[in-house]
C-alpha cells in the first residue's frame, strides 16, 4: 500500500498534500498537525468557546483535499481534531454536505484525561508536582494505533482524532489494511519506523535538511511531501512525486530518523518500544530510499500525557534605530528600558526581562547603520506585561534619538510538562457521522 504525509505541523502548506492525493496513487493520506503546545492552545480556545478547539485550518485544508481524496479513493487520517475532535467532525460533515460529496466521518475521542489525572503526580521534566507549575488547563494522553482501529473499521473516508502519537497515525492504517496484530512487534516496529520518517512531512524530503553550500536541496520553493510504499511484512521505500521539489536521499532519511530521538535503543511509543540500531537506509532510485531493520519490544504499560498550564504572559517589543551611531543609541535604549523596569515599582512582580540589539554588527564585524532593539519579558499578569510594552513605546520621544517602528505584543504563555498514566485509566471511543451529500 501507499501511505502519504499531508502535513507535518499545524502551519504546514496544503498544496503538496493536494498534489499527493491527486497523483501518488495513495491508499491513505495522514496529516499530523499537533504539537504539545498546539493542543494546549486548542484547549485554551475551547475554554473561551466550547464550539472551538479543533485545528483552525481544518476547514481550509479539507475544502481543498476532500474533492480530490473522494475522487481518488484516498482515506484521510488526521489529528486536526486537536482539543475538540467532535466539533471537528461536525465541521467536516457540514463541509462534505456543502461540497455535495457525502461520506462517513469517524471521530476518535478519549485522549482528554484532565478529569482523571492526579495533579499531584510529578512532571517527568523536573519531578515537581503538576499542580505546582501553574493552573493546569489541559491533559492529553498520547493514544496509539489501537484507539484508531475501530474508526478505520467503520469504513470512514475521514478519521479525525485528538492527541495521538505521531507515528501511530501511520501505524493504524497500515495495521488495518494488512491485518497486523498489534502485538506483532516486528511489524509494528516497521510501521512505526515508516510513521516516524513521514510524520514531519517535508523534513524528510529536504525541508529541515537544507543548508546552502553544505546540503543543497533542489527547488526548495516547491518542496514535495513524502509517501511510503509499504509491503505486508513492513518493508518500505520512502519517495516523493516526480517533478516536485526537494530530495529523498539516505542523508535526508538518516537525519529524520534521529529527529527528536533521545534513545535510539528504546524509542517509546504507545504501540511499541522501537530500536533503531539495526535500521538501514539504501538508495534504490532517484528520490527513493529503502528502509529496513527496525526491531521492537512490547509497548509500554503507561501512556505519556502532555499537560498544559498557565505559565504567565510574554511581552515582546521592538524599536529600530538607523544612521550613524545606531548601535550605540540602540544599546542606550536597552539600558534605559532595563533600568526603569528593574525599579522598585516592579520589584515584587516576578518580571523576567532581557534586551538584545539585533543587527548591530555587519559581516565584517563593523557597526552597521541600522539595527533593532528587541525587548522580551515574562510577567505573571497582562498588566505587568503591558508596562514593558509601554516603556519601549515611550522611547519614541524620551530618547535616545532616531527611534522608530515600534511594535508591541502581549500574549498568554501555555507551559508544557509531561507525566505518565496507566493505560487502564484511558478510555477511548469512536463516534461515526454521516454526510448525505446533498448540497446545502
Amino acid at each position: 500500500m501507499r501511505i502519504g504525509s499531508g502535513a507535518g505541523f499545524a502551519g504546514d502548506r496544503i498544496e503538496p498534500a493536494v498534489d499527493l492525493a491527486a497523483r501518488a496513487g495513495l491508499d491513505d493520506l495522514v496529516l499530523e498537525c499537533l504539537a504539545e503546545r498546539t493542543i494546549a492552545l486548542g484547549q485554551q480556545r475551547r475554554l473561551r468557546d466550547p464550539a472551538l478547539g479543533y485545528d483552525p485550518r481544518l476547514r481550509t485544508r479539507l475544502a481543498r483535499l476532500l474533492p480530490v481524496t473522494t475522487e481518488h479513493g484516498v482515506r484521510i487520517v488526521t489529528n486536526m481534531g486537536a482539543a475538540n475532535p467532535l466539533a471537528a467532525g461536525a465541521v467536516t460533515r457540514e463541509l462534505l454536505v456543502e461540497l455535495g460529496l457525502g461520506g462517513r466521518i469517524a471521530v476518535v475521542t478519549g485522549d482528554d484525561v484532565l478529569d482523571r489525572l492526579d495533579l499531584r503526580r510529578p512532571a517527568l521534566e523536573d519531578g515537581i508536582a503538576l499542580e505546582d507549575h501553574g493552573a493546569v488547563v489541559s491533559a492529553n494522553a498520547y493514544l496509539g494505533a489501537d484507539a484508531l482501529l475501530p474508526a478505520l473499521d467503520s469504513g470512514a473516508g475521514v478519521v479525525l482524532t485528538g492527541r495521538v502519537a505521531d507515528p501511530s497515525l501511520f501505524v493504524a492504517p497500515l495495521a488495518h489494511r494488512f491485518g497486523w496484530r498489534l502485538d506483532d512487534w516486528p511489524r509494528v516496529a516497521a510501521g512505526t519506523l515508516v510513521g516516524h520518517l513521514l510524520e514531519c512531512a517535508g523534513q524528510v524530503t529536504g525541508g529541515y535538511f537544507a543548508d546552502p553550500g553544505s546540503k543543497d536541496v533542489p527547488n526548495l520553493a516547491e518542496l514535495g511531501f513524502p509517501f511510503a510504499e509499504v509491503e505486508a511484512d513492513g518493508a518500505a521505500v520512502v519517495g516523493k512525486l516526480a517533478g516536485s521539489g526537494g530530495v529523498v536521499s539516505t542523508a535526508t532519511v538518516r537525519e529524520q530518523l534521529l529527529y527528536e530521538v533521545t534513545d535510539p535503543t528504546g524509542y517509546r511509543t504507545p504501540d511499541v518500544v522501537l530500536d533503531f540500531r539495526a535500521v538501514r537506509a539504501e538508495q534504490v532510485g532517484d528520490d527513493r530510499v529503502r528502509i529496513s531493520g527496525a526491531t521492537g519490544r512490547a509497548r509500554p504499560a503507561e501512556l505519556k500525557v502532555s499537560v498544559g498550564y498557565r505559565a504567565g504572559y510574554r511581552a515582546e517589543c521592538g524599536i529600530s534605530y538607523a544612521g550613524s551611531n545606531a548601535a550605540r543609541r540602540a544599546q542606550l535604549a536597552a539600558d534605559v528600558v532595563t533600568t526603569r523596569l528593574s525599579g522598585t515599582r516592579l520589584g515584587e512582580t516576578g518580571l523576567r526581562i532581557r534586551a538584545d540589539v539585533l543587527g548591530a554588527l555587519g559581516d565584517s564585524g563593523e557597526p552597521t547603520d541600522e539595527c533593532r532593539l528587541r525587548v522580551a519579558a515574562m510577567a505573571p499578569d497582562p498588566e505587568t506585561a503591558d508596562v514593558v510594552c509601554h516603556e519601549v513605546e515611550a522611547l519614541y520621544t524620551n530618547g535616545p534619538a532616531g527611534g522608530g517602528g515600534v511594535r508591541t505584543d502581549v500574549r498568554e504563555v501555555i507551559g508544557i510538562v509531561s507525566t505518565l498514566l496507566p493505560r487502564a485509566d484511558v478510555e477511548t471511543g469512536v463516534t461515526v457521522l454521516e454526510a448525505d451529500g446533498a448540497a446545502a
